[in-house]
């Protein structure tokens, strides 16, 4: 990785898909026009968070790849000859689907895909439901900006993943992302929530010594059930430096490009200062594969 120019899109969406991706589309646009180099939509941006609720007619949202998103995002990746990452409910097989980010290269072609690998089922988050487990590991993309470390939302959560990722030979994690608070939780649970959000990524920034780039989506998204609380997805979308410094983030209402630098050579120089690759214990860690130690 050289010194590329990451372009965070932070977005709202809406039941409309066509709108949504006219949206994208035109903010896409906006980064290219300043020099982005990688641009990084936000996780599921072409609908609601669907997952609020289970419901079988929810799968007819599902698309192959390639499909209509990586058709259409692939166009504009060759057009504006950028590296672009999208995410969408992933349709392999009947009854089988993913969580699934797409990254596409300059030239529109697919680069690579990563299924989300950690799933999570909580209150208005129940993607256990619609999505299978990832089964292509934790394998960095490699492309014309880098070797590209891409996780999504939940997995956000987890060091192990950051960190094989990173042994990978990963040069940038990002995590695509739909997080937000239930609007039942007061001020101060919701805040503790989102400074915790942001302190474990920026972790993985320092554990690693390579960037992380988390990019959410905002606004609010009602329950499609009677008196259901809704989501407000907090937005925060950010980039961190080597050492867990903040490069940029946005608010948590805006609808916006947010463009970060990133310095290849920095790891390289922060891991010589701190080197936990090297002072790793591999020889002791195999109780990380067991549940629980006895």
């Amino acid at each position: 990785m050289k010194n590329p120019t990451v372009a965070l899109i932070q977005q709202a969406c809406t039941a409309d898909t066509s709108a949504n991706i006219q949206k994208s589309a035109a903010a896409i646009r906006r980064a290219a026009e300043q020099g982005a180099d990688l641009i990084i939509l936000p996780e599921l941006h072409t609908g609601l968070y669907f997952c609020q609720t289970e419901d079988v007619n929810a799968f007819d949202r599902a698309e192959s790849i390639p499909g209509p998103s990586t058709r259409i995002f692939g166009a504009l990746a060759k057009e504006l000859n950028v590296v672009i990452i999208i995410s969408l409910f992933e349709r392999r097989a009947p009854g089988l689907c993913h969580n699934t980010a797409v990254v596409l290269e300059r030239t529109g072609a697919i680069a690579g895909i990563y299924r989300k690998m950690h799933i999570p089922d909580d209150p208005g988050y129940y993607e256990k439901f619609y999505f299978t487990p990832g089964d292509l590991g934790f394998q960095p993309i490699q492309t014309s900006v880098g070797k590209l470390g891409v996780l999504v939302c939940w997995d956000q959560w987890y060091p192990e993943a950051a960190r094989l990722m990173t042994l990978a030979g990963a040069e940038l994690l990002i995590y695509p992302t739909a997080i937000g608070w239930d609007p039942n939780d007061d001020t101060a649970e919701q805040t503790r929530q989102r400074d915790a959000w942001v302190t474990i990524q920026r972790a993985h920034a320092v554990a690693n010594g390579i960037p992380v780039v988390a990019v959410n989506r905002t606004g609010f998204e009602p329950s499609p059930l009677a008196g259901g609380a809704g989501v407000q997805f907090w937005g925060g979308s950010f980039a961190a430096g080597c050492q867990g410094e903040l490069l940029g983030q946005v608010d948590a209402e805006s609808e916006t490009e947010l463009l970060v630098q990133l310095s290849g050579e920095r790891s390289e120089t922060v891991r010589r200062i701190w080197p936990f690759l090297r002072d790793r214990r591999i020889d002791a860690y195999e109780g990380l594969s067991k549940r629980l130690i006895d």
